[in-house]
């Protein structure tokens, strides 16, 4: 995994212990597995956002911190993942959902992505008809998000760390051919 990169991209955890939304955690927030960069604890991660990021719920970024604080797994992450599903994202994410929680119910969709709209006027007006497959596909595509993350980031990270394994003995493989080549040929320098 480019672990430079996502470090590079990270905001100071003492930015972060001292967020005004976070202080119901108090000194939870002080456990250094939360802040470490490793693939357990990015793999985690990413589970624990993606998971979060699914589930239709008020509050998701403190929910993905308290899951974080929960499994011990880096918190910036799993707080900054929820914003998969954002202002843009949310209605084609939910209705997508919504189709899958239709589909596994063996129901018809009964709505369009034209008639969906973002106010919770409308979402009380037709919980009791898109209720029930809704919350099941977010579910659904929530454990899915959350496995498949889980499971690539590791995948990722390791086929990462082959490659630099491999990096590294060609280019000691290639020291010791010129070390070699300078003992046969002195003048050559």
């Amino acid at each position: 995994m480019p672990k430079k990169l996502i470090q590079r991209y990270m905001p100071d955890p003492k930015k972060i212990r001292e967020h005004k939304h976070l202080q119901v955690f108090g000194s939870l927030l002080h456990n250094p597995n939360l802040w470490h960069m490793n693939r357990r604890s990015v793999a985690g991660a990413f589970a624990v956002g993606m998971f979060m990021a699914a589930i239709p719920v008020p509050f998701q970024m403190l929910l993905a911190a308290a899951g974080a604080i929960a499994f011990r797994v880096n918190l910036p992450i799993s707080v900054g993942l929820v914003w998969i599903t954002n202002p843009l994202t949310m209605i084609p994410m939910f209705y997508f959902a919504y189709l899958v929680g239709a589909f596994v119910m063996g129901t018809p969709p009964t709505i369009s992505q034209d008639e969906l709209q973002l106010s919770w006027a409308w979402l009380m007006a037709e919980l009791e008809h898109i209720g029930a497959p809704f919350l099941l596909g977010s579910l659904i595509l929530g454990i899915g998000g959350a496995m498949v993350s889980y499971f690539g980031i590791h995948l990722c990270w390791r086929l990462n760390v082959a490659r630099q394994w491999r990096e590294r003995k060609q280019a000691r493989t290639r020291r010791e051919l010129d070390k070699a080549d300078n003992k046969r040929d002195p003048d050559s320098n």
